[in-house]
C-alpha cells in the first residue's frame, strides 16, 4: 500500500523510496522533442514531394 501524503521521509517504505525517480532532469530534453518534431515534418516534406 502506498504511503499517505504528508509521510515523512524517514518514515517512508523503502521499496516505495527506490521508485522515486533517480535524476532530477526531465525525462526528455527539450531538444529532443523539437529533434523529433522536425524529423517528422521532413518526412511529411520528403513524402508530399514524391507523391506530386
Amino acid at each position: 500500500m502506498a504511503d499517505p501524503r504528508d509521510t515523512d521521509p524517514a518514515d517512508r517504505d523503502p521499496r516505495e523510496r527506490d521508485l522515486g525517480r533517480r535524476s532530477g532532469g526531465p525525462a526528455a530534453s527539450p531538444w529532443l522533442v523539437i529533434g523529433v518534431i522536425a524529423l517528422i515534418a521532413a518526412a511529411v516534406y520528403v513524402i508530399s514531394a514524391i507523391t506530386v
